[in-house]
């Protein structure tokens, strides 16, 4: 018997020894399991952990980084203004800055109650697909919303209505474990009020999204294509439940189909692309991939306001400043794991394999050795994702197609840091659209493919569930 395993107290023995015959059986921290990204990773467990470059960037790629941070988190403002390289704001927007909804890089959430705006979270929206607009659906993913067009911005430069308000309100189910424990879990109600351009289509479909932690970016692009696709499963030939596909997507830079890797459907394919849809639909701003401000042609006083672009063809976000950007949020280093040796944390490993979580959040990819950043190549990484879609089942639908994610799809989401959320952004609210108030909530929304591992996890006793969730926090 290992030393670390002696360690471990009669009870903490018996769950870390209970995993099915199949799944492995951890009795200790497997080589380099704290360094989740690689020699990127970075060793902070505090309000700034998401905060820090990639641990292996020299001190002059440093500089980048430094600047490409001033510009995520200082707000634009309207144009014209004297402060030329960062006017242009709107005409329609959600936020002023990047940081607003990626407070310290970290997580958003819905609004509260009394909250004017839901800065940290957006809604998304659409109409069903329609056959004539095949080519725009190949582009954009979805039909958009006639008048409102596929985001709800709940804020506007004056002289331009903002398109509406979002409020949340939630109704409760309770959800019991095999020995009685109770959880209440809440499910949110989006309520769109004060519409500016008229009423919506009305078959309308909304998504509310809350912003994800920035951390990893630039490692999950790193992964390689293949890697990605080797974990395809749409057809279930493992016979394992788990038919995980990924989302095929439109590249504005290629002008083509490519795989999906970014957002909440995975909607997105590389980090400058998403950087570049989340300046022009969050706070409107202009940039060569996005030439034009999200306005839809029923919004004449959005269509019809000034712009921020520079001298020739030079857009709001100059190609320098989303370089800039891009580097830095390819760059947020992912903070090292805690106590991955402490012997509730391995009986919570061993719980969660022997539930089946690794079958979608799977530990380990090795970054490819020609990447956007030379840092992040040849890297060992443990992000707990397979970047592809799956079926979580009715509880967690939208009922909103993205490309070819349908409207009980989603991505699975990479675990990394997710114990430090608190720390970094002051709660602990998961899920795409923030409905679950902690990790338990989280992982007892889960259906579709993952449900059986959902109800595997509500067999678990009060010490099983510590364990488990002692494992989580540990990432």
């Amino acid at each position: 018997m290992s030393s670390s395993l002696s360690r471990l107290s009669p009870l903490l023995l018996a769950l870390a020894l209970a995993a099915c015959d199949d799944a492995p059986r951890f009795t200790q921290a497997e080589p380099g399991e704290a360094l989740s990204g690689g020699q990127a990773t970075v060793q902070r467990d505090d309000r700034k952990a998401f905060s820090l470059p990639s641990a292996n960037l020299s001190a002059e790629r440093r500089l980048d980084f430094a600047v490409g941070n001033s510009f995520f988190r200082s707000p634009w403002v309207i144009a014209p203004s004297t402060t030329t390289a960062r006017d242009g704001l709107g005409p329609l927007f959600n936020t002023t800055a990047c940081q607003n909804c990626h407070v310290r890089d970290g997580r958003g959430h819905p609004p509260e109650p009394d909250d004017s705006n839901a800065v940290g979270m957006l809604v998304r929206l659409s109409i069903p697909d329609q056959p004539y607009l095949a080519k725009e659906i190949e582009r954009l993913g979805v039909v958009p919303e006639p008048v409102y067009g596929t985001q709800l911005q709940d804020m506007a430069i004056p002289g331009v209505a903002p398109e509406g308000k979002v409020r949340v309100n939630y109704t409760t189910q309770t959800v019991t474990f095999k020995d009685g424990h109770p959880v209440e879990l809440r499910r949110p109600t989006l309520q769109i009020t004060q519409l500016g351009y008229g009423p919506m289509h009305p078959d309308t479909r909304f998504s509310a999204r809350v912003a994800p932690p920035m951390i990893g970016l630039g490692l999950l692009e790193a992964i390689p294509e293949a890697d990605i696709l080797a974990n395809e499963d749409p057809d279930d030939r493992n016979h394992d439940g788990i038919r995980g596909r990924a989302n095929r997507v439109w590249d504005d830079a290629q002008g083509k189909t490519v795989i999906g890797r970014f957002g909440w459907k995975a909607g997105q394919p590389n980090v400058n692309q998403q950087n570049v849809h989340a300046f022009n639909g969050d706070m409107g701003l202009t940039t060569t991939l996005q030439p034009k401000d999200d306005c839809t042609p029923a919004q004449v006083d959005c269509l019809a306001a000034p712009n921020g672009d520079g001298e020739g063809d030079e857009k709001e976000v100059s190609d320098n400043i989303l370089r800039l950007v891009t580097f830095y949020t390819r760059n947020l280093g992912v903070p090292a794991r805690r106590d991955v040796g402490a012997p509730q944390v391995l009986a919570g490993k061993n719980l969660f394999y022997q539930a089946g979580c690794q079958a979608c959040h799977i530990p380990q990819f090795t970054t490819a050795a020609n990447t956007a950043e030379a840092e992040l190549a040849n890297q060992v990484i443990r992000p707990y994702s397979d970047l592809l879609l799956h079926d979580m089942g009715p509880g967690l639908a939208d009922e909103r197609t993205e490309f070819a994610a349908n409207g009980q799809d989603w991505r699975t989401p990479p675990l990394w840091g997710i114990g430090l959320t608190e720390a970094v952004s002051g709660h602990t609210q998961y899920l795409h659209d923030g409905r679950a108030r902690n990790l338990l909530e989280a992982v007892l929304w889960h259906g579709g493919e993952a449900q059986t591992a959902r109800d595997h996890v509500l067999t678990f006793n009060a010490e099983q569930r510590a364990a488990l969730l002692a494992f989580l926090n540990s990432l």
